[in-house]
């Protein structure tokens, strides 16, 4: 048996299966195409999470959306972060030409120009349905990494969180946020908290406050409140179809630590929210994180445990994450452990650092007879790869040498004018649009201050108006207690008893000779 025979035996048995597959292309080998050699993701192992790395324009995007095209087709809902803006051609049919049609004639297949249901979503709510969660959604261990903060302000972001929850106190937007800080650093809270919870430094208080201020200057704090985004919403199908939402974070890409956290805190939130689903025949729903490598960056350690928990246990809620960066490294081994599928674009190798890099890529793929992985991962061409994905048994596959399978949906994204009519022809977009403003902490604190200020003016005045009566009493008594007061009282006092006895005047006296006829 020929070195080709030996290859597309081991690929077929290695990928074949009589279940549904994602379709990725087929195999290469000394660099002939083998169309017979065709490479397959198991569709119920798309919840064993996945990595999609490679090289800046190795094809890592049209990767993406080849299997949100695929997922969906299968009715699996798919959501993922539009970095660019460029994926919302998704929603209408690519259009034919020579190399596609070249492309799909090497793999064996047919072009068949198709779209697919998409459903758009911003976080500055310009670009698509208003994204949103409330302040106690995010919880304060994703708040500190949008603000980056250190583990003391961290620390104090926490004790707000336990007060907001211990005394009831719904904080849902910015607002709330900035008005329990104040009342518990500066304002009547500041006694309560002390011994229960720890004093609060002014300076520390600052420092949050400023971190809050930056966020609304920069328009999006617009992504804490009401009316909080709905995660079912993304569990939705068309005709049978799973709907691809997508997130346009082209106007906030240069807020990587927001929209990466937004991203995460959605994934946290289906954790809590899906019931247990055991192994399904195909997910509930596959999450595409895309530039992975902003959401672990600079990333304290309890951030980093959160992701490492969410992302060991949603599978069980039948949930899929797959992370696209450009280096595998990129990703904590904790959670790049956990990720059975593998989809590697080229790799460059020139500078040391990146052949470092490449020497623990290769590390982490299976023996091969048929490559030396680390030459083959720094020659692949656009659009291909270096695979190994689980089978449905949950065994690693032959590593294979991939051409891939070009999208069937527009490589780019629509014409504005089509995409502002899909964005305002939306029932979700309507359903987000305008804010709600609930009563929160900010209204409950803001009563309670006022009531507390209304009750230390009243108790000033009361001690002001007793010292004044104070005041006046000892006037009183200062007249009284002097020489001529004294002088008054005494013919103030004569002249009574004289009424009282009948000697009121001298007159009186020489006509009636006095009271006893003297």
């Amino acid at each position: 048996m020929s070195k080709k025979d030996q290859f597309v035996a081991a690929i077929q048995k290695s990928y074949h299966t009589d279940k549904p597959v994602i379709h990725l292309g087929s195999g290469i080998l000394d660099g002939e195409i083998i169309s017979d050699a065709k490479v397959n993701l198991p569709l119920r192992m798309m919840n064993r999470h996945g990595l999609v790395a490679g090289a800046t324009g190795s094809g890592k995007t049209r990767t993406l959306q080849v299997l949100a095209e695929q997922l969906s087709a299968a009715g699996v809902p798919v959501f993922m972060s539009d970095i660019k803006g460029d994926l919302s051609g998704i929603a209408q049919p690519g259009k034919t030409n020579a190399v596609l049609e070249e492309r799909s004639q090497i793999l064996g297949t047919v072009f068949e120009p198709k779209g697919f249901p998409v459903e758009l979503y911003s976080l500055s709510g310009q670009k698509g349905a208003q994204m949103r969660a409330t302040i106690l959604e995010f919880g304060p261990i994703l708040l500190s990494k949008i603000f980056e903060l250190n583990d003391t302000q961290a620390g104090v972001l926490a004790i707000l969180f336990k007060y907001a929850d211990d005394k009831e106190l719904p904080m849902v937007d910015l607002n709330d946020l900035k008005k329990v800080l104040n009342y518990l650093s500066e304002g009547p809270g500041a006694a309560e908290i002390k011994a229960d919870y720890g004093s609060i430094s002014t300076s520390t208080a600052g420092t949050i406050l400023r971190k809050i201020v930056a966020l609304e200057q920069q328009g999006v704090g617009s992504i804490f409140g009401e009316k909080s985004f709905d995660i079912t919403d993304l569990i939705s199908r068309v005709d049978g179809q799973g709907v691809i939402s997508l997130l346009n974070i082209s106007d906030v890409q240069d807020k990587p630590a927001l929209f990466s956290t937004f991203m995460l805190s959605l994934l946290a939130e289906l954790y809590q929210k899906l019931p247990e689903a055991g192994d399904l025949d195909k997910p509930k729903l596959v999450f595409f994180l895309d530039e992975a490598h902003l959401l672990f960056k600079d990333a304290p350690k309890a951030f980093l445990d959160q992701i490492e928990q969410v992302v060991r246990l949603i599978r069980s809620k039948g949930v899929g994450i797959f992370f696209c960066t450009q280096m595998a490294q990129d990703v904590p081994v904790s959670v790049l452990s956990q990720l059975g599928n593998r989809v590697q674009h080229v790799l460059r190798a020139f500078t040391p650092q990146d052949a470092d890099a490449l020497k623990q890529t290769v590390k982490t793929y299976p023996r091969s007879d048929f490559y030396a992985i680390d030459q083959v991962l720094t020659t692949l061409g656009i659009g291909q790869a270096l695979i190994t994905v689980l089978n449905e048994k949950g065994i690693p596959t032959e590593v294979a040498a991939t051409h891939l399978l070009p999208p069937t949906s527009i490589m780019g994204p629509m014409v504005q004018a089509d995409y502002d009519n899909h964005v305002q022809q939306s029932d979700l977009y309507m359903k987000y649009k305008d804010p709600i403003d609930p009563e929160s902490a900010y209204e409950i604190l803001t009563k309670r201050m006022e009531e507390s200020a209304r009750a230390e003016t009243a108790a000033k005045q009361e001690v002001e108006e007793m010292k004044k009566a104070k005041e006046e009493g000892g006037m009183i008594s200062d007249v009284l207690s002097s020489p001529l007061a004294k002088q008054i009282g005494r013919e103030v006092v004569r002249g009574v008893f004289g009424m009282l006895f009948g000697r009121t005047t001298t007159r009186s006296r020489k006509k009636t000779g006095g009271l006893f006829g003297f």
